[in-house]
């Protein structure tokens, strides 16, 4: 059973003032809670069955909508967050599951199609997407005549048909739990649990707002022509810990500092959880607000009209991460600094429940000894060695059991950030960030051991700068661990265990006195790749396919409300705490069979609000 309808040939239109709400100015959840919310027409295809079109009162269309079997039925749609949601909200109904054809396309052509209905239907050659509803824009149902609804429920129709067989031609590409995630991750938004507490927002609002101004004070921040000017602004955001970004000039061919409005590592700080470093950069940028104080009140705005509806977009990076959408980004809420935890405090469980938010502890640094065959590194995170530790007992060359506090510290930062080929300077700076100060010379011998201690992870760097070499002549080559990855030279994509493609779309090289310098195309524009960076990425893929099936794992016994990064968040029963936690952590210790050996593990807190635990 298919049910397939999307923004715009399902046509649920918000008229405010004389137009149709742009979903540029408002988000997706304030756009369907509006009161000034119409539902114009629904097309509905049930299996290969012919696409039905109903238009009326909204108790006309619940009626009609009534009519299928949702618990036993999967919803399709072509943006399905937009349409699960409305469902949800507007007529009650939530099904079984929820498949998505522009989740799909997010994940099989990246920046290679496009991902509009439009764009897909014209690449597989399914037929034409029709414009009636950029004439119907600004209308309400009352303002349709007979014959323009008619057109409009023809123009609903054949979307319907598209995003239908736009999923009978992309389905055989997707595995079972890749389908599954995507429902979960969409239930997370359409289907929401989560409570806010408003008088916690208020006064955090208040405290933001107040502090703004006197933050670019201790900042040191004395005119305008310090925010203005490259060099001194880089030289403010130094003195913050902050590593300033570069680019390489197009005018000189040289490295410069990347401070522009469109460069975006800069753009990037605006969200960065040094609340004095947002407020620098909006300063810069010339806006009013920093990402913490409209974030605090876009929390606010939820809070008054329900519960919150959080936000997952599935397959936003590269590598297959998740990210945040609908502008309230909860993948980079503060974990450290002055606001540190408050939003986090804001997000309660439901009354009779209580929040388990499980970390997976340093999955990339065990899936990259793994992958690459460090064996004792894999042995020592099996039995639960002190890593770091051992790490600051070689760079230091004393005993685990005579290394400081601040010495582990440095053997954590080598062992998270040294694993992907990172030079010396960005380690100083790396260092510095968290308030250790080394020298260039010191930050090279720290390297050097590293990669000296680990000769397996260096070496998967060096295979993997072959393998984009072989890539780029189209020659079949191999990354990794046997089983696990497997290299395609001729689609310049390298195939997850997810089944789905990691590509480098174009991948060219130039020469250079440095040998040779790939880069392939993106939404942004060409960007560099090497061998440390591919092994990045390919960590990050493999944490992130763990990642999903251990959610699915949880998500049989518990609801499953947000993921952050390598973090799963859900709600138990109050009186099954302990029980849930348990279960939670074990489900987080779970390998699937392709990732045999790899020694996973988790670090767990509940409370009644996410920043709590």
């Amino acid at each position: 059973f298919f049910f397939s309808s999307r923004r715009r040939h399902t046509r649920f239109k918000c008229d405010w003032s004389s137009d149709v709400c742009s979903s540029d100015l408002i988000t997706t959840e304030e756009y369907i809670r509006s009161p000034q919310f119409e539902t114009i027409g629904v097309a509905v295809k049930e299996n290969d069955g012919e696409t039905r079109w109903c238009s009326g009162t909204h108790e006309e269309i619940a009626e009609f909508l009534g009519g299928y079997d949702w618990a036993n039925s999967a919803l399709l749609a072509h943006n399905a967050m937009f349409d699960a949601a409305i469902l949800a909200w507007r007529f009650d109904i939530k099904p079984r599951a929820i498949l998505d054809t522009l989740s799909m396309a997010r994940a099989l052509h990246g920046t290679e199609v496009g991902n509009s209905l439009a764009k897909l239907s014209d690449h597989y050659q399914l037929g034409k997407k029709g414009t009636e509803v950029v004439d119907a824009l600004g209308k309400r149902r009352e303002d349709f005549t007979p014959s323009d609804l008619q057109a409009y429920g023809g123009y609903c129709i054949n979307d319907v048909e598209l995003t239908y067989k736009l999923w009978k031609c992309r389905a055989p590409s997707f595995k079972l739990t890749e389908l599954q995630t995507i429902s979960l991750t969409i239930k997370m938004f359409s289907e929401p649990v989560l409570e806010l507490d408003p008088k916690l927002l208020e006064a955090h609002l208040l405290e933001v707002r107040y502090r703004k101004e006197k933050l670019l004070d201790d900042a040191g921040v004395e005119s305008r022509d310090e925010l203005m000017s490259n060099l001194k602004f880089a030289e403010i955001l130094r003195n913050l810990g902050v590593v300033v970004p570069t680019k390489i000039s197009l005018t000189t061919g040289k490295e410069t500092l990347a401070l522009a409005k469109n460069d975006e590592e800069f753009k990037a700080l605006a969200e960065h959880p040094d609340v004095r470093v947002q407020s620098l950069v909006a300063a810069r940028l010339g806006t009013k607000s920093t990402l913490e104080e409209t974030r605090t009140q876009r929390f606010l705005g939820i809070a008054s009209r329900g519960k919150l509806p959080v936000p997952i977009k599935y397959y936003a990076a590269h590598t297959g991460r998740f990210g945040g959408d609908d502008k309230i980004n909860l993948q980079n809420l503060p974990s450290r600094g002055a606001n540190a935890g408050r939003l986090k405090k804001a997000i309660l469980a439901p009354e009779g429940y209580t929040f388990i938010d499980a970390d997976s502890a340093q999955i990339e640094a065990r899936v990259l000894a793994w992958l690459a065959g460090q064996e004792d590194l894999v042995r020592a995170f099996a039995n639960k060695e002190d890593v770091y530790k051992k790490m600051a007992s070689a760079i230091y060359g004393k005993s685990e059991n005579a290394i400081t506090k601040d010495e582990r510290f440095v053997g954590k930062t080598t062992i998270l950030g040294c694993g992907y080929g990172m030079g010396a300077v960005k380690f100083q700076g790396q260092l510095k960030t968290f308030g250790v100060d080394v020298s260039l010379d010191e930050a090279r011998r720290i390297i050097d051991i590293y990669r000296k201690t680990n000769p397996a992870v260096t070496t998967l760097w060096k295979q993997a700068q072959n393998m984009l070499i072989n890539m780029s002549r189209a020659e079949a080559c191999v990354l990794g661990r046997k089983g696990v990855l497997a290299v395609d030279p001729w689609e310049n994509a390298i195939k997850l265990p997810s089944g789905l493609l990691m590509r480098y779309a174009d991948l060219k090289y130039t020469e250079s006195e440095q040998g040779l310098e790939f880069s392939y195309k993106t939404r942004y524009g060409r960007t560099r790749i090497y061998g440390g960076k591919v092994i990045e990425n390919v960590c990050q893929a493999i944490a992130r396919c763990i990642i999903a099936e251990q959610m699915l794992k949880i998500g049989k016994r518990y609801r499953v409300v947000l993921t952050v990064h390598d973090a799963i968040g859900c709600v138990v029963p109050d009186a099954e705490v302990a029980e849930a936690r348990a279960y939670v952590e074990e489900c987080m210790r779970w390998t699937p069979e392709w990732a045999a050996g790899l020694p996973v593990n988790c670090e767990s807190g509940t409370g009644k609000s996410y920043g709590d635990c």
